[in-house]
């Protein structure tokens, strides 16, 4: 089973960027899809972005244009740069892995961003 360390959250001021990574304790070569959810109390987890093995992006509404999701195998990181930040972006964000293996979730990292 991956294991999955994000980090590179924090307080920011609406407006700014941060860039969140996620390490993988497996090489991400074999991970077919790697994504970054978000969840806020009384709301169900929602996807931010994913991003297959062969570089095929999926962003949900709330981040396309703003987010912009990469991986780098070589490190077996997956990172999300988050650019025009909202308050609505607060959130606990959590890395994803799915491959043969099964699906697998980091423990999350915060962000809130401030008005």
């Amino acid at each position: 089973q991956v294991q999955l360390v994000e980090s590179g959250g924090g307080l920011v001021q609406a407006g700014g960027s941060l860039r969140l990574s996620c390490n993988a304790s497996e090489s991400t070569f074999i991970i077919n899809v790697m994504g970054w959810y978000r969840q806020t109390p009384g709301k169900q987890r929602e996807l931010v972005a994913t991003i297959t093995s062969t570089q095929t992006t999926n962003y949900a509404d709330s981040g396309r244009g703003r987010f912009t999701i990469s991986r780098d195998n070589l490190k077996n990181t997956v990172y999300l740069h988050m650019n025009s930040l909202k308050p609505e972006d607060t959130a606990v964000y959590f890395c994803n892995a799915r491959y043969f293996k099964g699906t697998y979730w980091g423990q999350g990292t915060q962000v809130t961003v401030s008005s």
